[in-house]
């Protein structure tokens, strides 16, 4: 049986690390769990002490660990630390030795995608044997690709024979507000349902479920789960990224600025940054083109 399936012993800490409720996947207890689904625990723990801002900690507790499950987790967090060239050495010894196991598609794929390496990520995870993160990640990738067709035909697909699933769920959505129109309304409903339930609420989720206000022009409801994203403790650099860009729809200069700086000290090379360089840059050029010239 599917551990991650409805009847399965992984379904609660699966769906608490897709909901972005890292302390609950923390607190999972596991010392019931049968013995095949220890490791797969194990790996969603780390992952999720990661998410949380502790990669030291997590390398620490797994230094003696052997196995690919274990040194794909190491890969991942050595990548999240910065240190891009020795994760991606040893993702590729693990797809040549492990591109079976379950946790080497996950984490390779994530630390290839990262790395540049579209093709071969998709190529990695295409290996799963059903696997719904996988198939997450695909429709993520394809959207990056802006593949919407292709993110469309993989969810569509899963949807088939994973009906009730809350990853299937959240993937659609993440298509639906790619697609637009009335998919914007039923991506909200799913992230909100998140977002307000005790039970699964969380950075992520507030954070989802402001996005898909935005898109669908609600800016007051907006900037309030943007808010709450924001109050938590550990502080989210993707909430702070979109109360940027709520900032400049909004034309609050004075908190765009505020974000802006908080962004640089959280994580200087995060996407928005990065693609704001990029554009000031191109505009530079394309200005210098129309100066005037003295004769």
């Amino acid at each position: 049986m599917d551990p991650f399936s409805a009847e399965g012993e992984l379904l609660t800490i699966h769906n608490a690390f897709h909901q972005g409720q890292y302390q609950a996947v923390l607190d999972f207890g596991t010392s019931s769990l049968s013995q095949s689904n220890v490791v797969p625990a194990r790996v969603l723990k780390l992952r999720a002490q990661i998410a949380s801002g502790d990669t030291q900690g997590a390398l620490s507790s797994i230094k003696k660990e052997g196995g690919p499950d274990f040194a794909a987790v190491k890969a991942f967090a050595q990548y999240s630390l910065g240190d891009t060239s020795s994760a991606t050495k040893q993702i590729d010894q693990l797809i040549e030795s492990s591109s079976e196991n379950a946790t080497v598609q996950i984490l390779g794929g994530i630390v290839l995608q990262a790395d540049g390496r579209t093709e071969e990520a998709l190529s990695l995870l295409s290996k799963h044997q059903g696997s719904l993160e996988a198939i997450a990640l695909i429709t993520q990738i394809h959207l990056q690709q802006n593949r919407t067709d292709l993110a469309l035909k993989e969810v569509s697909a899963a949807r088939k024979w994973a009906q009730d699933s809350l990853l299937v769920n959240i993937a659609e959505s993440w298509v639906g507000m790619r697609v637009g129109g009335e998919s914007y309304q039923s991506a909200f409903y799913v992230f909100e349902e998140m977002a307000q339930t005790p039970s699964s609420t969380s950075s992520k989720s507030l954070i989802s479920q402001a996005i898909s206000e935005l898109q669908l022009g609600r800016l007051p409801e907006a900037e309030a789960a943007l808010n709450q994203a924001l109050q938590n403790e550990l502080k989210d650099n993707e909430a702070v990224a979109n109360a940027i860009v709520l900032a400049t729809i909004t034309g609050k200069r004075a908190e765009q600025q505020q974000y802006l700086d908080e962004l640089r000290k959280l994580q200087p090379d995060h996407a928005l940054l990065t693609d704001l360089e990029e554009k000031s840059k191109l505009f530079d050029q394309a200005a210098g083109k129309y100066a005037a010239k003295v004769a």
